[in-house]
């Protein structure tokens, strides 16, 4: 039996009905604002549903929703830097989510188009969330990358993201510390 984890501050409340149809309905109807917000809301559910793994998994496909940045979704609710490092220090022993800093280091170092660079930031961005709220999560010894400092992440951001994003990754940052005890 999975546990029920709490809601997070960062994210839209989930509407019970949803599952992997929200997602799969936008291969025919694009990626843009309502596919980011049904992203940000399944990623919630399955958050409260205890898959921790998935719901990340879900948070990273709100990362690469086709948006401008200019979209109101985004002033409620913000490129998910902060729900990221929020689950990733909240999640109970127990509950699989897998080893995140790994996922983003491969992810990162992987990426395809469309948006390469900017997911690629995007990716590395979360990579050092998750390394500064668990600093115990090793990387991948036998994946060979180059792992950027937080300011050629800043630099990435800055020169491919959202107009802003920069700033906002980097106050998540700040505010992000190790996973209590």
């Amino acid at each position: 039996m999975v546990p029920a984890l709490p809601s997070c501050p960062h994210l839209p409340a989930a509407r019970p009905e949803l599952d992997w149809r929200s997602l799969h309905r936008h291969r025919e109807a694009g990626r843009g604002e309502v596919f980011y917000r049904d992203c940000l809301e399944y990623g919630h559910c399955l958050w409260e549903r205890g898959l921790a793994a998935r719901a990340l998994l879900c948070l990273d496909r709100a990362f690469g929703a086709d948006l401008r940045g200019d979209e109101p979704v985004l002033r409620d609710y913000p490129l998910p830097y902060a729900a990221t490092a929020w689950m990733v220090g909240r999640v109970p022993p127990g509950v699989f989510i897998g080893n995140p800093r790994v996922h983003f280091q491969h992810y990162a170092d992987r990426m395809n188009e469309p948006r390469r660079e900017q997911r690629r930031w995007r990716a590395w961005a979360c990579w050092a969330l998750v390394r500064r709220v668990r600093p115990e999560w090793p990387g991948d010894p036998r994946h060979l990358v180059e792992e950027p400092a937080e300011a050629a992440i800043a630099a990435g951001l800055r020169v491919a993201g959202h107009r802003g994003e920069e700033a906002l990754w980097q106050g998540c940052l700040a505010g992000a510390g190790p996973r209590p005890s």
